[in-house]
């Protein structure tokens, strides 16, 4: 009964981690969920009177498919100062989350049999995505060594179309260098190629400036950034995103997305608004705090004898287990001993399958209490 296109893929393996956690702590299990990718925070005072104040207006219709132009224009304000490029809201299309984006831009570029280079491991979902567009993944190691030209030249054919990006990084948790980023761009110049830069993490940063690769000349007219309110607001269930594009790009989004979703949410547009016209010192009060978070357990996994990179972005740390079984593995002795949900690193790619992610948007008391409970168990496998 279900489609070819349907074999093609599989289930997000973050959100079934989740489920796992949720259906063991509904059995009264003393579960900690690493797993996903979301914010513990509050959604800012602020941006909730926000959308109080869009229901007590009756701001409740449908909007304009591309999104209302306040925000659109506020959007474009915001990529022109920080991001350094030269746009208007023409340049911008407002979606249900940024993963709505994702999916709508390679449906909108992607013909069957083009190829997409990611940079391996990746999200879990851009693979996905690409498949469902009829597109091929071609994987170059990204884990803990920089990308170079002759990596990428290696992964290139004739029938290769897009390059994706994601900076700050999920799962890795690094933050591609200027040089790299370079690298990238004349590549992406030299072969033609459009970029998909996923910068939903680009505040979200330990000691590192983010730097749009679509600021480097000849990549504004290539390159398709992508973001949203999810990370940076603590807004995840609201489902708000964007898209900044060149217009033919942009265009070609809005029509998928009048004939799907038609708009994303009026009143979360309203509050998104409200969020980047406001004060952004609840921004950096929740970052100062994810620093807390990933250098303890940055220290207590290495103390432990799990190799753990410090993670210069993101909420995720990235933990080598060869020493300590494969990935599904460690996974599983994690949920069935320590009742801890972490994903397996196979999930983001085949650079992945002697590594765990561990996010750590969970509170400090459930992540010391999380180490105590992982450093019994490495103890124990010694």
């Amino acid at each position: 009964m279900l489609s070819k296109r349907l074999s093609r893929i599989e289930e997000s393996a973050t959100i079934r981690m989740a489920h796992i956690a949720k259906q063991l702590q509904d059995n009264g299990k003393g579960i900690l969920n690493f797993s996903l990718g979301e914010p513990d925070f509050k959604t800012p005072e602020h941006i909730c009177e926000a959308a109080k104040q869009a229901l007590d207006i009756g701001y409740t219709h449908y909007t304009s498919s591309a999104g209302v132009d306040e925000l659109r224009e506020e959007i474009a304000k915001k990529i022109h100062k920080e991001n350094k490029l030269d746009i208007t809201m023409e340049n911008v299309i407002v979606t249900p989350g940024a993963k709505q984006a994702i999916y709508e831009l390679m449906m909108s570029v992607l013909d069957e049999g083009d190829e997409v280079i990611l940079l391996d491991p990746a999200w879990v979902s851009f693979e996905q995505a690409v498949k469902l567009a009829g597109g091929s993944p071609k994987w170059v190691k990204r884990v803990e060594e920089a990308v170079k030209y002759e990596s990428l030249e290696a992964a290139v054919s004739d029938n290769t179309k897009m390059l994706i990006l994601n900076s700050p990084n999920n799962p890795g948790g690094y933050v591609l260098s200027e040089r790299e980023q370079r690298e990238i761009a004349d590549f992406a110049i030299e072969h033609d190629l459009i970029v998909l830069s996923d910068e939903i993490y680009e505040k979200i940063l330990y000691g590192r400036k983010h730097v749009s690769i679509a600021s480097f000349d000849g990549m504004q007219e290539r390159t398709a950034v992508i973001n949203g309110f999810s990370k940076e607001y603590a807004m995840t269930g609201w489902r708000i995103g964007y898209a900044v594009a060149p217009t033919e790009i942009t265009k070609g989004m809005l029509k998928i997305q009048q004939h799907s979703v038609t708009c994303a949410p009026s009143i979360s547009q309203f509050a998104a608004l409200a969020g980047l016209r406001s004060s952004q010192n609840c921004v950096q009060e929740m970052v100062s705090e994810f620093k807390k978070r990933r250098d303890v357990i940055v220290k207590r996994l290495n103390d432990m004898g799990l190799q753990c990179v410090n993670p210069e972005g993101a909420f995720y740390a990235f933990i080598n287990t060869s020493g300590h079984g494969g990935d599904v593995e460690f996974t599983e002795r994690l949920l069935k001993e320590a009742y801890i949900v972490v994903t397996p690193g196979s999930a983001f790619g085949l650079a992945g399958k002697n590594y765990v992610r561990l996010s750590f948007a969970a509170s400090m008391e459930s992540i010391l209490e999380g180490m105590d409970r992982i450093e019994k168990l490495v103890s124990y496998l010694r």
